[in-house]
């Protein structure tokens, strides 16, 4: 096996808090990104990209809070060419033990003609003069170069090469489009690095898009070529197709450093639980046969792998499951299980609960064992962050009764606890779900549009828990809930007032804006 000398280390940037919260409708509260943060710094990840300071006065305080808290990660944010982002910027990070400023500006021939409306020399003038800007007010700069791989390789040198110049000590070179292959991406880094004076005073990163499902393959390819920070998201979420995924690229890099001689300072055991709680605060569930965190990576029903299994587990897995965080069997929990047991199971399932909350999730335990022949791990995950979703809520479902049938129309009847008030309302709709939504517009009257409605079964067998996932949009802003319960009506009713719940908070707040990715 290679040694890993110390240039063989990549760093690990995580930017699920600002590129990922940029897909539409993963926005978190401050709360999730303070829990997401304290989880990527456990983890051992590198430096935190913790969001993007100008965009609102709610991210600049969501990065000051998270450089404050921060234990050992650098902590980012992100500025466009523009002395007052970089100025917030510098003003948020300012509190991390290790802060530093990430500003980008587009330089390819597209970019520059139809985005930016400025010559090449112009993007010169502004990197060198941004830069210096950003490099005054803390050591720690990384420049990027928006859509890197459709940039002639030419002009694309000498805007390296005048960061560097300005006292840059990071250099990402994006596939921001997901435009390249593996080959290219490689080729561009082994140029720039050649071509470039003084291209070894900088660490060279890569930040691959996955429109072309190529995130993963492209990152490896950019690290072969010279880079050695990895730029990606828990999940892979992130805009458009998403970013490459950090569970895929750590576990590549660990499962096959015969050909893959480098190493990270992750920690493995923490990826499930990651992935679940950056799924649940940005209600983009994790897909099934997700590489490495779905529920089915390491899940075996064809009888030949079944066999396999029993008799050697490397015949169809080359990564213990453990070593991710994934338990290899589900202790089945029931109704005869006690309120310590309980504690315990949550406990290894990566959730600490305070007395009242512990409580309440135990309650909803036990009704749901009374309807469940069996509760799994699954069904526990679900029932838990289906609680800490609605705690602090000024809207919930108390009561819910639908009457459905071919007869129509369908009638529900809901009651609420608005701000400590109970509120009962009587609404008919085209459907079981449209009803039950209507009645909850009677209650609290909005204008907001629904925009997805999507459930699917936590477990197996009908009597699972449904976990329905509601997005709500109104005046350019955009809000997710999710509810689960093994009644589907009741999930969506909770997803939506989840939904509304937010999306009332961000009226308050006020909207960030659209701003761009890198």
């Amino acid at each position: 096996m290679t040694t890993t000398s110390e240039k063989d280390q990549i760093r690990i940037f995580d930017t699920t808090l600002r590129d990922g919260e940029q897909s539409p409708g993963a926005s978190m509260t401050l709360e999730e990104k303070l829990q997401i943060a304290e989880i990527l710094d456990d983890m051992g990840v590198d430096i935190i990209e913790a969001g993007f300071p100008i965009a609102s006065n709610g991210d600049f305080e969501a990065v000051s809070e998270i450089a404050r808290r921060s234990k050992n990660s650098v902590i980012a944010g992100l500025a466009r060419a523009i002395h007052a982002d970089i100025d917030r910027c510098g003003e948020a990070v300012k509190h991390a033990g290790k802060g530093r400023i990430h500003t980008f500006v587009s330089t390819s021939p597209i970019h520059l003609k139809f985005q930016m409306n400025k010559t090449e020399e112009e993007v010169l003038s502004i990197i060198t003069d941004t830069v210096t800007r950003s490099r005054n007010l803390i050591d720690d700069v990384e420049w990027s170069a928006m859509d890197a791989t459709r940039t002639p390789i030419d002009y694309l040198c000498r805007c390296v090469e005048a960061a560097i110049k300005c006292g840059a000590t990071t250099i990402n070179l994006p596939d921001t489009v997901g435009y390249a292959t593996p080959e290219e991406y490689k080729a561009m880094f082994e140029q720039i690095r050649e071509r470039v004076p003084d291209s070894d005073k900088a660490i060279f990163s890569v930040h691959c898009h996955d429109d072309l499902g190529l995130a993963v393959a492209n990152s490896l390819a950019g690290v072969a070529g010279g880079a050695r920070q990895i730029e990606c998201t828990i999940n892979g979420l992130g805009e458009r197709a998403g970013n490459a995924a950090l569970e895929e690229i750590v576990m590549a890099i660990r499962t096959r450093a015969d050909v893959l001689p480098y190493a990270t300072q992750i920690d493995p055991k923490f990826m499930v639980r990651a992935s679940k709680m950056v799924a649940g605060a940005s209600g983009f569930a994790v897909q099934y046969n997700k590489a490495i965190v779905g529920k089915n990576a390491f899940a075996h029903e064809s009888g030949i792998h079944q066999d396999g299994m029993l008799k050697n587990a490397e015949t169809y897995e080359i990564m213990r499951p453990e070593d991710v965080g994934v338990k290899a069997t589900s202790l089945v929990m029931g109704k005869h299980s006690g309120r310590h047991a309980f504690r315990d199971k949550l406990k290894e399932l990566g959730f600490e609960l305070g007395d009242n909350a512990l409580q309440d999730a135990f309650r909803r335990f036990k009704d749901l064992a009374d309807r469940k022949k069996h509760v799994y791990d699954e069904d526990i995950e679900a029932l838990v962050e289906d609680e800490i979703n609605i705690l602090g809520e000024s809207t919930k479902v108390i009561a819910l009764t639908v009457i459905a049938g071919t007869g129509g129309p369908q009638k529900a009847i809901l009651t609420m606890d608005v701000n400590g008030q109970h509120i009962t309302k009587e609404a008919t709709g085209d459907g079981p779900v449209d009803a039950t939504f209507n009645a909850i517009k009677d209650i609290v009257p909005h204008e907001a549009t629904l925009s997805l409605y999507q459930v699917h079964a936590v477990t197996e067998g009908t009597d699972a828990q449904a976990e329905v996932s509601v997005r709500l949009e109104a005046e350019g802003r955009i809000a997710t809930g999710k509810g689960a319960d093994t009644d589907t009506l009741v999930a969506s009713a909770r997803a939506y007032v989840s939904a509304m719940n937010k999306l009332a908070l961000r009226q308050q707040t006020g909207n960030p804006g659209a701003l761009q990715a890198v």
